[in-house]
């Protein structure tokens, strides 16, 4: 049954509440916590017990970090590191060039740095060279290093590692591994085969960090100190949720605890980019997800592969600046990219239809620095695992987005193991391709079935899921505060959306082009400010700015705006249906 009866809103979504399970489970913790109703919804939906409430709204960061040493050849990749540090080896960075691979690069570059080495940083350019290792740059490096750490890549470039002869390799990864791994010192990956996948949520950045964490360890026992990493978890949680890692158990903490570090404004890259991106209040992350990653990642998509990394390393303020403002004009022309081929993207993608279990595109001369932001769009759009892929020649190189419960990356690797992608790989969330033109048809079609078979496709495109329904009266900044312990909210956790019923619109006006500001009422005591990003894109704008008295019922998520020193709760809009 839909929620609040809404079959079809304004935007033709259908609404969809709580399951019966949900409800029981939070009326009973709200019973016996005396937390707020709103928060104990959030809980039980994230299937917390009743009994650790209480200790889920205060996550340590020491009671969920996991012992490093659980994760296989993490002991031997911390000694040959601090070996390194020893000899005074010359050592090499090669890092993925997203901010996961940015902000693992800057952790290692940072560490050694404290520890008096100056690290050579490499990224390969993504148009050039592609994703990950490749034989050229390892032979490369290797000639001029001792030890190549490889971050965010490396766990199945078995020839590349092979050719870097006269070198040791590590890899700190977590994109899935294949029956056999490379041939080198170490592979740190919870996406091993051989791993119990227990801590497979974690981002490359997470591994680099426990890696740094036992590194630690190994010198406490030899009588000596390493750098304070808890001042280093800033980098950790803008990759944990820029790599849309879930934001679950110990991911959860690290990113809690990482933007306590971020708001301390002492890494100059991140201070540099926040200016930049003109962020005015403390950090969240809703930031480090649209305002800080697009910017970092905006070098490796269409501009230099290295600026990410080098912003987030860097500690000279000057330096920062001067990247900073690079990284936010080359964000700038990605989004004009990305616009022109996102219309055409959707429009080939609504040709096709949105309703079976996998929804691509693709065509010639599209860029591949945005395939993956614009396989992210179809995925909202659609509810639906999404690739997008763009052609040079007869090759295609693409990207996709998966949705919750659906693992993309091992479907994208089995087809690569079948011959129907030239190469192929990721993790449960998000995946890369190459894959010819003569098998695009097949592959896209082995694809659909295999997602299928995970059960993507029986949720519909249109359902808009609530947890609750709230009145004007009680959404205060006190009760946004408290749900907010319940986060970060993120990947795997999403933000909690609230039901606010019959309402009337008492204020509304245009903001720029697409934007509706609007003041709401029950008519009564209570009156609550929003704002409807895009409303004038689709049917919101002119209904609501055109109201004609009538009542409606809203659906959003609940924000604190920050405006002159005063705070106030905002409603951030996402639906709207016509209250009969």
């Amino acid at each position: 049954m839909a929620f609040l009866g809404i079959e079809q809103s304004l935007t033709g979504r259908r609404w969809v509440g709580p399951g019966v399970e949900v409800e029981r489970s939070s009326e009973m913790m709200a019973q016996q916590t005396d937390l707020p109703r709103a928060v104990c919804q959030v809980l039980a939906r994230r299937g917390v017990p009743v009994m650790e409430a209480r200790g889920f709204l205060e996550p340590k960061l020491k009671e969920l970090l996991p012992d490093p040493r659980s994760m296989k050849d993490m002991e031997v990749a911390a000694a040959r590191l601090l070996e390194a540090v020893r000899k005074r080896d010359r050592i090499a960075v090669f890092a993925d060039y997203d901010v996961d691979g940015g902000s693992s690069a800057a952790l290692l570059l940072v560490w050694l740095r404290q520890m008096g080495l100056a690290a050579t940083l490499y990224v390969p350019d993504r148009i050039d060279e592609g994703y990950g290792p490749n034989v050229p740059a390892m032979q490369d490096l290797a000639a001029r290093h001792d030890l190549i750490i490889c971050v965010d890549c490396g766990t199945l470039s078995h020839e590349p590692i092979a050719a870097a002869k006269g070198a040791d390799v590590i890899v700190l990864d977590h994109h899935l591994g294949g029956e056999t791994l490379p041939d080198c010192i170490a592979v740190v990956n919870p996406n091993r085969q051989d791993e119990s996948g227990d801590l497979g949520y974690l981002c490359a950045a997470a591994v680099v960090f426990l890696m740094l964490v036992e590194a630690g360890r190994q010198l406490r026992i030899a009588g000596a100190n390493g750098p304070d990493l808890m001042a280093m978890l800033d980098l950790v949680a803008l990759a944990t949720v820029a790599d849309v890692a879930p934001l679950v158990e110990a991911n959860r903490a690290l990113v809690r605890q990482g933007l306590k570090v971020m708001a301390q404004r002492q890494r100059p890259g991140l201070v540099a980019l926040s200016d930049v991106a003109r962020m005015d209040t403390a950090p969240n992350s809703y930031h480090l997800g649209f305002l800080l990653g697009p910017r970092v990642n905006a070098g490796g998509r269409i501009g230099q592969a290295d600026l990410g990394a080098r912003l987030l390393s860097t500690d000279s303020a000057s330096e920062a600046e001067a990247l900073s403002e690079r990284l936010d004009a080359l964000n700038s022309e990605r989004r004009e990219i990305e616009n022109a081929v996102r219309a055409a993207a959707m429009a080939q993608a609504e040709e096709r239809g949105l309703d079976a279990p996998l929804v691509w595109a693709a065509a010639d001369g599209w860029h591949p620095g945005v395939v993956g932001i614009v396989a992210s769009r179809l995925k909202e759009t659609a509810n639906r695992p999404a690739i997008v892929i763009g052609f040079d020649g007869d090759e295609g190189k693409g990207s996709g987005r998966s949705v919750s419960g659906v693992d993309l990356g091992a479907s994208i690797q089995r087809l690569a193991s079948e011959g129907l992608l030239t190469k192929g790989g990721g993790h449960k969330m998000a995946a890369g391709l190459t894959v010819m033109r003569d098998q695009l048809e097949p592959a896209m079609a082995r694809l659909s079935d295999l997602l299928a078979k995970q059960g993507a496709g029986q949720s519909g495109p249109a359902d808009l899921k609530l947890d609750g329904t709230l009145m004007p009266a009680a959404a205060t900044v006190d009760l946004i505060e408290q749900i907010e312990k319940a986060g970060p909210f993120g990947a795997g956790a999403p933000a909690p959306r609230y039901a606010l019923p019959d309402l009337q619109v008492r204020f509304a006006k245009r903001v720029g082009e697409t934007h509706l500001k609007l003041s709401l009422s029950d008519g009564m005591s209570g009156g609550l400010d929003a704002i409807a990003f895009g409303a004038f894109d689709g049917p919101l704008g002119d209904r609501l700015l055109n109201h004609g008295g009538a009542r409606f019922h809203f659906a959003g998520r609940l924000e604190v705006n920050s405006w002159g020193g005063r705070q106030s709760v905002q409603l951030r809009l996402e639906d709207v249906a016509e209250a009969n």
